[in-house]
């Protein structure tokens, strides 16, 4: 970056931020490293389910039998030795041991263990491999959103639809490679901040675009009244003259940036609404993801979004659906979670699966840590809370190259601490990258004398549960 170009962004920065990653008419995207997929790839696109607020693995996916004979004894030493606790539960004198007051069944071929809280997941479970071993060195929410979405736990660097943005370009001309939609639970939330689809130190065309529920889906992308598209056509072409003349005064590559991202927001003032506009959807699409589907800005909705993102060659697309911080009243409000956010993503897998879609897309469902086997305060027969716990936890994985219907990683009898085939979030974004044909410690982007990267310094492909 030389020292022009370093003073021009700090002019005009927000205004360039402000359009996201919205990249240029080609196929691939502009400025990426070369080479890139590196091998052949199994997934085409990624659609993240991001469960925010982190759901409890002892709840829906990490059965756990024995500790119904264990309610309200304290945990043992052994099983916490004098790991890290949050401020909410450090003051404990006890831990008393809270079984799951909800029932558990196999499903699938596999035998998958599911709760009764997530009947329609229990039909896909011959798609999904669960992975009860993941673990994430971050103990609060913020950190640890940031961690999963950039590999470090501090602010600053780029989230992995940025990374895999800057790789692998679009495959779409009318919408940007990385698109985000947020939609609220029934629970407690916590903040979430834009800068987690942020690109860091990479381009800002790399950034994740937020689609909104409402009339303008896209901020700032409608025209303004009393101007039409063609009026809005000769400013852009103005607008490109007076940049390309800035670009060979200047040789700053956020100018060129600049007119690409113009361009692309004058296509998706007609590809947007298209996209965004479900009446053409069938009802029997609707009634498969369920009733929220219909009511724009829902976690069901946005489900169906997804799908049509990836229809139309969008490489990232992520859902953060908020509300799964469960420190008290957990068997009411993981309840409502579950309704709203169950039947979308076994839909989801359904809709992709008959559209032959899912074999070239990897979904991903998970949140940021799992939750406590001890009760959070008072537990009662049928209330406990859950605090945070980063050692381990579950989340499920389906198509684009992930093996269907099996089950990676044990924990110990409390869901406390790995006993088998232990998963660093590192090692999860390495087989995301895998899967969509890049070597995660090939794709790095040179900053302040470094050469960067997604994975760190760290990462290995978790090759069990590739097909």
């Amino acid at each position: 970056m030389t020292r022009r170009h370093f003073f021009g962004l700090t002019g005009a920065g927000i205004g360039t931020a402000a359009l996201g990653s919205l990249l240029s008419g080609d196929a691939k995207a502009e400025g990426g490293p070369p080479g890139f997929p590196n091998f052949a790839p199994t997934a085409k696109r990624v659609i993240y389910l991001f469960q925010h607020g982190a759901p409890s693995q002892l709840d829906l996916f990490d059965y756990k039998p024995s500790l119904q004979t264990r309610r309200g004894t304290d945990l043992p030493e052994s099983i916490r030795m004098g790991q890290r606790l949050t401020g909410m539960t450090a003051y404990q004198a006890k831990f008393p041991t809270a079984p799951t007051v909800f029932q558990f069944a196999q499903h699938g071929q596999g035998g998958t263990w599911l709760s009764e809280l997530i009947p329609h997941t229990a039909k896909i479970a011959d798609d999904i491999c669960v992975i009860k071993s993941l673990q994430t060195e971050q103990i609060n929410h913020d950190p640890a959103v940031t961690f999963f979405q950039t590999g470090f736990q501090l602010a600053g660097r780029p989230s992995i639809g940025s990374w895999i943005a800057y790789g692998l370009g679009s495959e779409s001309q009318e919408l940007p490679a990385f698109v985000v939609m947020v939609s609220q639970g029934s629970g407690n939330s916590q903040a979430l901040a834009d800068r987690q689809w942020g690109s860091g130190f990479l381009p800002t065309k790399y950034q994740g675009v937020k689609f909104r529920s409402g009339a303008d889906p896209v901020l700032y992308l409608s025209n303004p009244p009393g101007y039409d598209g063609t009026a809005r056509r000769r400013f852009l072409d103005d607008l490109a003259k007076l940049n390309e003349i800035e670009y060979r005064d200047y040789q700053d590559p956020e100018v060129s940036t600049r007119i690409s991202q113009y361009e692309m927001a004058f296509r998706m003032q007609s590809s947007v609404p298209e996209l965004t506009d479900l009446s053409k959807e069938s009802p029997e699409t609707f009634d498969m993801y369920g009733p929220d589907s219909r009511k724009p800005g829902t976690y069901a909705a946005n489900c169906i979004l997804a799908r049509r993102l990836a229809e139309r060659g969008v490489r990232f697309i992520q859902l953060f659906h908020r509300g799964w911080d469960q420190h008290n009243n957990l068997p009411k409000e993981i309840r409502g979670q579950c309704v709203q956010t169950d039947q979308p993503s076994a839909a989801l897998i359904q809709d992709l699966k008959q559209r032959g879609m899912l074999k070239d897309t990897l979904v991903v469902w998970g949140g940021e840590f799992g939750r406590t086997v001890y009760s959070q305060g008072a537990l009662t027969e049928t209330n406990y809370g859950r605090d945070h716990h980063p050692r381990c936890f579950s989340m499920w994985m389906a198509g684009g190259g992930i093996k269907g219907g099996i089950t990676h990683g044990e924990t110990d009898d409390f869901s406390y601490n790995i006993v088998k085939d232990p998963a660093e979030v590192y090692d999860l974004h390495a087989t995301i990258l895998h899967c969509l044909g890049v070597d995660h410690t090939k794709l790095t982007y040179k900053f302040q004398g470094r050469h960067f990267r997604l994975t760190d310094v760290h990462g290995n492909v978790i090759r069990p549960i590739l097909a």
